[in-house]
């Protein structure tokens, strides 16, 4: 089984530029479980991606390097190991785990000196209750806590699912201000150079992979109907990374299932497209 993403040696003999960190935590996962298990397949599946990008025309990897790191065994790790990232002017990409794990990371770059940046969140749910089941840090509230920091404003993609308990709604109505929301509904409506407009020149990635439609995405602890598919998701992606300056990302809530490769194939080849965007 590869140990590292795309299974290519360390950096080919560079200083790495993109790091890449597995963190397989699940603590508050309310209904499908095995998120803990998302970055492993990840991994796995990426040593199948090609690496000649036909979009681009080029093999990316021989441009950037990328080193993966050892799994971190808890938050306090993981948290060290993005700030020693930020602090060398790496790139870190984060792979989940649960959806709470996004708001200790953005913590670290608070705590890194990144004052003023936005949130692009990817997602089937809003992620701003004020805690949910007793826990305040829970993946229902990732998105909540990560707006807990000034200076940072979220756009959101691939929303269908928004409650009116735990302060959700409420919030949402009265920060209309910091918060954009492209509902999945309305998909057929968007302008991909609105989402890209209502991001600050920084921009940060959270991907939580159910925001693709069930049907290609079972393979998540809330599976929902009415997501994007693979050419809306990477549109905006390309879209995004020519206008702005990505500082990180987070690619979370898979949940492999047995036997079903294709889920964990399309996150590996989404990240990897992701990094050919930034450095394409």
């Amino acid at each position: 089984m590869a140990k590292n993403f795309l299974d290519i040696k360390e950096g080919l003999g560079r200083e790495a530029q993109v790091i890449i960190v597995p963190f397989g935590f699940e603590a508050t996962t309310t209904y499908g479980g095995g998120a803990d298990k998302g970055p492993g397949a990840i991994i796995k599946a990426s040593s199948q991606v090609e690496l000649f990008d036909e979009e681009l025309w080029q093999e990316t990897y021989k441009k950037v390097a990328i080193e993966t790191v050892k799994e971190p065994k808890n938050i306090k790790k993981m948290e060290a190991i993005v700030g020693d990232s930020l602090k060398n002017k790496k790139l870190p990409i984060i792979l989940g785990g649960e959806h709470s794990i996004t708001q200790f990371i953005i913590g670290q770059y608070k705590k890194s000196g990144f004052d003023d940046f936005s949130i692009l969140q990817f997602d089937a749910h809003a992620d701003l209750r004020d805690g949910y089941l007793g826990k305040k840090y829970s993946h229902a509230a990732a998105m909540r806590r990560s707006l807990d920091y000034l200076g940072i404003n979220l756009v959101q993609v691939g929303i269908r699912n928004i409650s009116n308990e735990n302060d959700e709604l409420n919030f949402w109505e009265k920060n209309q201000s910091r918060i954009k929301t492209f509902w999945a509904k309305d998909k057929k409506k968007w302008q991909i150079e609105e989402i890209v407009e209502g991001l600050k020149n920084k921009v940060y990635i959270s991907f939580d992979v159910d925001v693709f439609d069930c049907g290609i995405m079972p393979s998540t602890g809330t599976p929902e109907p009415g997501g994007l598919d693979w050419y809306e998701a990477i549109n905006i992606l390309r879209a995004v990374c020519a206008k702005k300056t990505i500082i990180g990302a987070d690619f979370v809530e898979l949940a492999p299932i047995k036997g079903l490769h294709a889920p964990d194939f399309l996150v590996a080849k989404l990240i990897y497209k992701l990094i050919c965007y930034i450095y394409g």
